[in-house]
């Protein structure tokens, strides 16, 4: 089991989110949550796909942190 950062970025009408560890693996949705669910799925999906075409699979390495500005 490996745990990766997703970003999820609103935009016009909708969210979209990324995996900085996972290049070209994406997902949309009209809500944040279902964002989270289409990029669980097609991270799970990315990760078969290098598995079956016998490639590695990236350790997750990023990591993400809020900052406070006044």
């Amino acid at each position: 089991m490996r745990r990766f950062l997703i970003v999820i970025e609103k935009a016009k009408g909708n969210y979209s989110a990324y995996s900085p560890d996972l290049p070209g693996c994406v997902a949309t949705g009209k809500t944040q949550e279902e964002t989270e669910k289409n990029m669980y799925e097609a991270i799970k999906m990315h990760v078969q796909g290098l598995i079956k075409d016998k490639l590695a699979v990236p350790k997750p390495q990023s990591i993400s942190e809020y900052l406070l500005v006044q």
